[in-house]
């Protein structure tokens, strides 16, 4: 089997696909930075792996987007657990309060963004890095042979999704290509949830547990409250062939609760 070159395996490192597991108290991993997710409104956490946090986004080229069905954080917003395996997380907590017309399925339930129905609620994850990289599939988009180990940051977003017109375009959040200041940037990046938690962690996805740590090192800014996006808009951003080639929502990392693997929130 040809090795990996360091880069490469950097990049294996940053994938956000894999089985899930739930982990005993003498199975978790140590030696690690904090890991992610995490509940947002706890602020405790014992990890000694300090790591000074990634630049605003503002000042970094977006490198990813993508989603996770349900929410991987939990949140003020957001805090109906959903059951473990690879799609549970956590749901909005109005996500059983919907109408019939809010809950219907557009194109008979075969839109072109697969996992993901009325109803559901998704994480949305807008990657950014310190590299001098431009956006595309997968988290390997946010480094390079030349820059191996980037500051990266998230800006994260939990979503109620609903069949409603007047609801977030998602397309107005995405990238088309979007220069600001010289840098790769999304559109916009959601308000009006609440003031970012901002925190020290790992990249997530249903690959790692709590016995199996991420090595990188994350600035997340969760949003604790959620918003609601129109189904119809990601089926858009989904059939508009978007350069980060998205067609479906990802699988989440169950939360992690154990205090040494949580970085402590100032």
């Amino acid at each position: 089997m040809r090795k990996l070159s360091a880069f490469a395996g950097m990049a294996a490192l940053l994938a956000v696909s894999g089985v899930n597991g739930p982990a005993n108290a003498a199975d978790i991993c140590t030696g690690y930075g904090p890991q992610t997710p995490r509940d947002i409104s706890q602020q405790d956490g014992t990890n000694a792996r300090l790591f000074s946090l990634a630049p605003a986004s503002d000042k970094l080229n977006l490198c990813n987007i993508h989603t996770h069905t349900n929410a991987e954080h939990k949140g003020p917003g957001f805090s109906v657990f959903a059951g473990g395996g690879d799609y549970g997380g956590y749901k909005c907590n109005n996500s059983g309060a919907l109408s019939a017309a809010e809950l219907a399925e557009p194109a008979g339930g075969s839109g072109a963004f697969g996992h993901v129905k009325p109803g559901d609620t998704i994480e949305v994850h807008w990657v950014f890095s310190s590299c001098a990289v431009a956006p595309g599939p997968g988290l390997g988009s946010c480094l390079s042979e030349a820059c191996a180990n980037p500051e990266l940051r998230v800006e994260a977003q939990a979503f109620l999704v609903v069949n409603d017109p007047n609801a977030i375009d998602f397309t107005t959040l995405s990238y088309d290509g979007h220069m600001a200041n010289g840098l790769h940037q999304p559109k916009a990046l959601p308000t009006g949830t609440g003031n970012p938690v901002v925190f020290a962690g790992s990249t997530t996805g249903p690959s790692y547990t709590e016995a199996k740590c991420s090595p990188l090192q994350v600035t997340w800014s969760v949003r604790p409250n959620c918003a609601r996006v129109d189904i119809n808009s990601l089926n858009r951003w989904a059939e508009a062939g978007n350069v980060f080639k998205e067609k479906k929502s990802h699988g989440v990392r169950q939360l992690v609760t154990a205090p040494e693997l949580l970085s402590k929130i100032k």
